[in-house]
């Protein structure tokens, strides 16, 4: 009975450093996400498995290119996911497809995304000027994808965090860059 007891004691205290050392870091670090749609095709599909890495946020700021998860401005229960194009302070402009960045005092920049984006036929004209604390994003199938095009700047307090992990189960998993401009 003793040996009984002194092992129900011992699964007990297993179970609750595990349950001490996972729920923190599931609510307060890292945070898992499905994808669902086509926003974000060819890079991410429906069903992906993403760790989404919440605590990077509190030290540096987004940047141009990162994939973020984010409470949707206009209902803030749903969670999407989409690459930042445009930080605080920029002016945006899509002209035919063409994504144009510029910023007082600086150059006007022609966003080159080959590396992460093939060719792809959208038509919007639109020139959003971003304030303190916006961003613009995109999704990367953008025939398809309902952004920043549509319901304006997402504010910077409904960013979740950025994209650090994406997992195809049962055994590999795949760490997301963020592409360079």
């Amino acid at each position: 009975m003793r040996q009984t007891l002194l092992f129900f004691w011992e699964v007990i205290k297993i179970v609750l450093l595990a349950l001490l050392i996972v729920i923190p870091i599931r609510y307060f670090i890292f945070q898992p996400f499905i994808v669902k749609g086509s926003s974000m095709e060819p890079n991410f599909q429906q069903g992906d498995y993403l760790i989404v890495d919440e605590i990077s946020y509190r030290f540096k700021q987004p940047q141009r290119g990162e994939v973020i998860v984010f409470r949707y401005p206009q209902d803030p229960s749903q969670r999407f996911i989409k690459r930042i194009i445009g930080l605080p302070g920029e002016t945006v402009k899509i002209i035919n497809g063409k994504i144009i960045i510029s910023s007082e005092g600086k150059e006007e920049q022609f966003l080159d995304e080959s590396a992460y984006l093939s060719r792809q036929s959208y038509f919007d004209n639109i020139t959003i000027r971003l304030n303190k604390n916006e961003y613009f994003v995109l999704g990367d199938n953008r025939p398809a994808s309902f952004d920043s095009r549509k319901w304006g700047p997402l504010p910077s307090n409904y960013i979740i965090g950025r994209v650090a992990l994406r997992i195809w189960l049962p055994d590999v998993m795949a760490r997301i860059s963020t592409p360079s401009y």
